[in-house]
């Protein structure tokens, strides 16, 4: 299995609300990161929240496990919920 990296992530909400997620993506790119980010975010209509350089960064490499290993197949990236995000 290929090695992906994760990129720790905030997220702030218009309304102040803080989300916390992982992005994983196969490559060691944090543009690609911040851009899957905002995509994420806008998917789960949350097109106004704010996100930077500051508040995306690699964190570590990891073996995805399966789950995430299809996400990244079938769109690039995988994002894996932490805090605040919806269910």
């Amino acid at each position: 299995m290929p090695i992906s990296h994760v990129f720790d992530t905030y997220a702030k909400t218009t309304q102040g609300k803080i989300i916390h997620f992982d992005v994983i993506l196969d490559e060691q790119d944090q543009q690609k990161a911040l851009e899957y980010a905002q995509k994420w975010l806008q998917s789960i209509g949350e097109t106004n929240a704010t996100i930077t350089s500051g508040n995306c960064y690699f964190c570590h490499s990891i073996e995805a496990p399966e789950e995430l290993r299809a996400q990244i197949t079938a769109q690039g990236y995988a994002i894996y919920k932490l805090e605040g995000c919806p269910k």
